[in-house]
């Protein structure tokens, strides 16, 4: 079954005059989608709809940005309600103290908080700050992972061909940009992730020179990758031995791993952590936060954090809202989103052994990635490089749109369960993906 989309075509053509690549990011265009993306219209709970009226299962969730899932009726109330008394104020507001309450509730040594509009500007934000808070320039960044699009951190993010990384104890940067200032990358300094002895060799090489290492909690950029057990805290206990800091970048698992992120699952405290995606729930709102001695640094005269939109006044109502769904009867949303997610991944794993199909599902708990690889699992970014079919990956998602299924199209992303998503939509994905393999897909 091949669904119309004349009008999306249509909608492409037009767009190419106006936009680049027909879209305001190259992850929504041609780079993912094949000829042309499918231009949406409408979303409700679990199913968004497009310009030619056909109607999806939604696991992508805007990126991960929507945990209530799509126009969640409280989200939509508090926005509503919030516009009607003006748009922004850029000015202090009682609303941005009750997010920042909410969110030191939720998030361990969240002592003080500092909001933004984008994970990417928290990150930027967050090595800012350690760098001024240390007095060090240089930082650690792992391989595969994700933080955004700023200069210093745009290296080895993107898959690559093997042969290009260099060996595992010396790799080899490799900007994912053109235009980067020249000199951007002299400070950062690129390690294998679920390495501890890499980990420790550049600490060895650089220790007093590092002010952070900042981590994902889990790989959401090259599908999903969990770290070894211990791994994270064997960061932890490093950065405390150079007096270095730890960045946790929850960008992805914030909202969504439990409503302490990736510190509360995997029992490991970071310095500062980054927020973005799902505290919003579709606006753009992010924060970063972390202990008083360090956030501190930002007052007057330390390091600088400007920003017109920082705590806009109607993101800050729909993050009060989703936080407040989230955490309603004792974080009931997360005991729901794990339950799907798992339905969904062995339900996945029971296709692929019954249609000996060469595919893996990692995941944890609603975060997941179908791996088309004949390996038992991807532990780090060169294992992804080396053995995952992306390619095949791709022709698979494609053909779920056709069954009225939506998950990413990239198998460097991920999709993610929500708490508007039920035990019939996975039957029905389920239904989808068997149908999709039995054609050939």
């Amino acid at each position: 079954m091949t669904r119309p989309t004349s009008q999306s075509e249509t909608l492409f053509r037009r767009s190419l005059d106006c936009m680049i690549e027909g879209g305001s990011s190259p992850s929504r265009g041609p780079a993912n989608y094949g000829d042309y993306p499918l231009f949406m219209e409408r979303a409700e709970g679990a199913h968004i709809y497009d310009v030619d009226g056909n109607r999806y299962l939604d696991w992508m969730m805007s990126y991960g940005a929507l945990p209530l899932g799509h126009a969640h009726p409280e989200v939509v109330e508090a926005i509503q309600k919030a516009a009607a008394d003006g748009t922004h104020f850029a000015s202090a507001t009682e609303i941005e103290i009750e997010v920042a309450e909410q969110l030191q509730k939720m998030i361990p040594g969240a002592e003080r908080v500092r909001f933004a509009n984008t994970g990417t500007e928290a990150t930027m934000a967050a090595i800012r700050l350690a760098r001024g808070f240390t007095g060090r320039p240089k930082f650690v960044k792992f391989e595969g992972q994700y933080h955004g699009w700023f200069d210093d951190f745009l290296v080895n993010s993107h898959p690559q061909p093997t042969v290009s990384l260099g060996h595992r104890n010396d790799p080899i940067k490799i900007p994912d940009s053109s235009g980067l200032n020249r000199r951007a990358l002299d400070d950062t300094i690129v390690v294998p992730w679920n390495d501890t002895k890499a980990i420790e060799r550049a600490f060895d090489t650089w220790g007093s020179q590092i002010a952070a290492v900042i981590t994902e909690g889990i790989i959401a950029n090259m599908g999903v990758i969990p770290p070894a057990p211990g791994y994270l805290k064997a960061l932890r206990q490093l950065t405390r031995h150079h007096d270095a800091l730890l960045i946790l970048d929850e960008t992805v698992t914030g909202c969504r791993i439990a409503p302490g992120g990736c510190q509360e699952y995997y029992e490991v405290h970071a310095d500062i952590v980054t927020l973005g995606k799902g505290l919003g729930a579709g606006l753009p709102v992010a924060a970063f936060v972390g202990g008083a001695h360090v956030m501190e640094a930002l007052a007057w005269g330390g390091v600088l954090h400007y920003g017109t939109q920082n705590a806009s006044r109607i993101g800050m109502h729909a993050a009060h809202a989703n936080l407040e769904c989230l955490l309603r009867d004792d974080g009931a949303a997360f005991v729901h989103t794990w339950r799907i997610g798992e339905e969904l991944c062995n339900g996945l794993r029971e296709i692929f052994q019954k249609t000996s199909t060469p595919a893996i599902v990692q995941n944890v708990g609603p975060m997941l990635q179908i791996l088309f690889t004949d390996r038992e699992s991807i532990e780090d970014y060169r294992a992804f490089c080396s053995h995952v079919d992306r390619d095949r990956y791709r022709q698979f998602a494609l053909a779920l749109f056709d069954q009225g299924v939506y998950m990413t199209p990239s198998a460097a992303l991920h999709s993610v369960a929500s708490l508007a998503h039920t035990s019939e939509d996975v039957a029905f994905t389920l239904e989808a993906v068997e149908k999709v393999l039995s054609d050939g897909a």
